[in-house]
């Protein structure tokens, strides 16, 4: 635990406690504020999962006894969880069936007519998550401009729903064409089915996500039902548990795209959340990033199962769509995050053409790395530090864990044996490697958003962000890299610091003409209402930030951009602002535009935004001063065992300076400073490295 003792803490009946909580796949963090002292505790508890909840239940309890934190002073409880994921990951979703037009039944396996893989003659398609002798088309049609041409076919429907439930559909999800722009035939199927079958549940493309494009309404969709029974039965659990243990605070969920949401909520729109933890994590970096006055940071939030990448401009997350869940895309709005299987538990191996190879395959918490001492035999990244000294110089996770050399060694050895070389020099292969992989993915990032990342500085954060952080900025020629002052507990920061955020869309599809407008502005105010509605329903009873943008583009291309518009362009007819905001965009993104072009708009976007608690850390003025290590500590580092400085955390003040190489030890993390970097204390106690030229 850490944060420092303040006057009133003892006062129980005063406290006021916002918690927010993170589970990955090794650790759930905690990160607690007192809000009346500034007091701050962070906690990390290993996961179980084998009873998924369990350990949130052990982090209370440790609270309680650590810090005094009683349950009853709980006023705000943020849940980050990866139970919707991890269902889609491991494909261990309820069955489902798919009720859609006749004729295309084939919609989810025909997709988008890409292979996931390119330029590979192995590459294959993932298996559906609904098999194709539960997809049933009926007789139905709505036309593109919203009115019915064909009415859905009752009987159809009855044979289909009396087939689905024979061959064991727990669920059906209804999608028929168009119904972005009318979801009556939806709903009435739904109707229909609840019906014939009301053991079963129903969700249809248009109460999903009403989207334009047919496969990408249906995906999503079918995401959302997947995962709905076990995050549903989680969140019930949830709620049971914590009103149980006496928690007056009703828990918010993370959503993908950075905000919150109620519980509630959560268990019908399971789909929203199923980024929760990763979008989670850049919204603490970019509130930490705005408090130390960093405007263009790379996000690095390493776990133990993959590293995730996010670029932070102006201060802000970024937004896209089509982020990949597991083998799946997700077209609803999400914070833009890349990820590589590549994290402190991953397991280094020699293939058959012995090659050392990192990863994807991790140990996980159970057993975990060899040096946890809980089982694991194979070696992980977390085993190639220990064997190389940046680690096992303090406990770890709070006192939970003590890193074991000796089973470290071993672990590396069996590698060493059979790539006859040193102990040493195998551990130090592995971490090169994984920082390979990771430049890999960061060169594609900066290539995809047209960045030059020397411009930017690196903050790593989870467990394992700071062990390579350091090193990855280094290949990578960034001059900068800021460590927060608690790495490993920066995704739960990020629920405490969210704002409640619902994502609200009408497509249009129409020229940006004036005989649009009329459109446009119903659209609109409808979005308006919505999402005014969708606040009221979160218990919000704040100001509003309505936020609104538009996917365009000019006549003839397949794909669209999306603009952020001033609602005044639109209420007040001003084509040539949006369309200027367009070109904008357009020449920003790809160095064009066509002044003269004809342009589209496709969907209008809305983001209704209800401001959160304004939370205040404790900071302290800098006094410029040399640090002092706490001893010498042996590190093969540059090809060779030399002594270097170790530094604990939280004797390190504001002002305090050193140089690399050096090892910084605290309760959550390790930081790896490499030679020639340069760190420097700031007033909030982030700790920032320069790179020599």
């Amino acid at each position: 635990m850490d944060g420092a003792t303040t006057p009133g803490v003892g006062d129980k009946t005063q406290a006021d406690w916002k918690i927010g909580v993170d589970i990955g796949g090794t650790f759930i963090d905690f990160c607690a504020l007192e809000t009346r002292t500034g007091r701050v505790a962070s906690l990390k508890v290993l996961t179980t999962p084998d009873d998924p909840g369990a350990e949130l239940l052990t982090g209370l309890t440790l609270l309680a006894e650590r810090e005094g934190l009683e349950p009853s002073a709980i006023s705000r409880f943020v849940h980050g969880t990866t139970v919707g994921i991890n269902t889609i990951i491991q494909r261990r979703g309820v069955d489902l069936a798919l009720v859609t037009n006749a004729g295309f039944e084939d919609v989810i396996e025909l997709a988008r007519l890409r292979m996931p893989e390119v330029y590979s003659l192995f590459c294959s398609r993932p298996d559906q998550l609904i098999p194709r002798d539960r997809v049933f088309g009926i007789p139905a049609r709505m036309r593109a401009d919203g009115s019915e041409s064909l009415a859905p076919d009752l009987d159809a429907l009855a044979t289909a729903v009396a087939t689905a439930k024979a061959r064991g559909a727990q669920g059906i999800v209804v999608s028929l064409l168009h119904s972005w722009r009318n979801g009556a035939q939806e709903a009435a199927v739904k109707a229909e089915i609840e019906r014939l079958a009301p053991d079963l549940f129903v969700f249809t493309s248009s109460e999903v996500w009403p989207v334009i494009r047919e496969y990408e309404r249906t995906t999503t969709a079918i995401l959302n039902g997947y995962v709905h029974p076990r995050v549903a039965g989680y969140l019930a659990a949830l709620e049971d548990r914590l009103a149980a243990r006496g928690v007056p605070a009703r828990p918010l969920l993370p959503k993908s795209n950075g905000g919150l949401m109620n519980a509630a909520e959560g268990k019908r729109s399971c789909v929203n959340m199923l980024l929760s933890g990763t979008a989670s994590g850049v919204i603490g970096a970019a509130w930490l990033a705005r408090q130390a006055g960093e405007s263009r940071v790379l996000t690095l939030d390493i776990g133990g199962t993959s590293a995730d990448f996010a670029l932070i401009i102006d201060g802000e997350a970024q937004f896209g769509t089509g982020e990949l869940i597991g083998e799946f895309p997700l077209y609803i709005p999400s914070v833009s995050v890349s990820s590589i299987g590549i994290g402190g538990g991953s397991i280094a191996h020699v293939d058959n053409r012995g090659v050392l190879r990192v990863g994807p395959e991790s140990a996980g918490s159970t057993p975990g790395p060899a040096c946890y001492g809980r089982g694991g035999r194979q070696a992980t990244i977390t085993d190639a530090m220990v064997v190389c000294g940046w680690l096992g110089h303090s406990d770890m996770a709070y006192g939970q864990l003590t890193m074991d050399t000796a089973l470290a060694r071993a672990a590396i050895g069996t590698l060493a044996t059979r790539l006859e070389r040193s102990l040493e020099e195998t551990a130090q292969a592995i971490i090169d490697i994984a920082v390979s992989e990771m430049f890999v993915e960061v060169e594609k990032l900066a290539s995809r958003s047209g960045v030059d990342l020397r411009d930017f500085t690196l903050m790593p954060f989870g467990g394992g962000g700071p062990m390579l952080g350091a090193l990855l900025a280094r290949e990578m020629r960034m001059a900068r890299v800021m460590a927060p002052r608690r790495p490993g507990i920066v995704s739960a920061l990020g629920g405490l610091v969210a704002d409640l955020r619902g994502d609200f869309i009408r497509t249009i599809f129409a020229p940006l003409e004036t005989g649009a407008l009329p459109g446009l502005h119903g659209a609109f105010s409808a979005l308006v209402t919505e999402g005014r509605d969708w606040l009221a329903a979160q218990g919000h009873g704040g100001a509003a930030d309505l936020r609104l943008s538009a996917d365009m583009r000019y006549a003839g291309q397949s794909y669209e951009i999306e603009v952020p518009l001033m609602p005044d362009w639109l209420t007040g007819g001003n084509l040539a602002a949006i369309a200027a905001a367009f070109h904008d965009m357009h020449d920003r993104l790809y160095d064009f535009h066509d002044a003269e072009g004809r342009i589209e708009l496709v969907n209008l976007r809305l983001s209704a935004i209800g401001a959160g608690p304004q939370l205040h850390f404790p900071e302290s003025d800098e006094i410029a001063a040399p640090a002092v290590p706490q001893r010498d500590v042996p590190v093969f580092t540059g090809g060779a065992m030399r002594q270097i400085d170790l530094y604990r955390r939280r004797d390190l003040s504001p002002g305090a300076e050193f140089d690399g190489p050096a090892v910084v030890a605290q309760d959550d993390t390790t930081f790896v400073i490499p030679a020639g970097a340069t760190a420097h204390v700031d007033r909030h106690l982030n700790i920032h490295l320069t790179f020599a030229e």
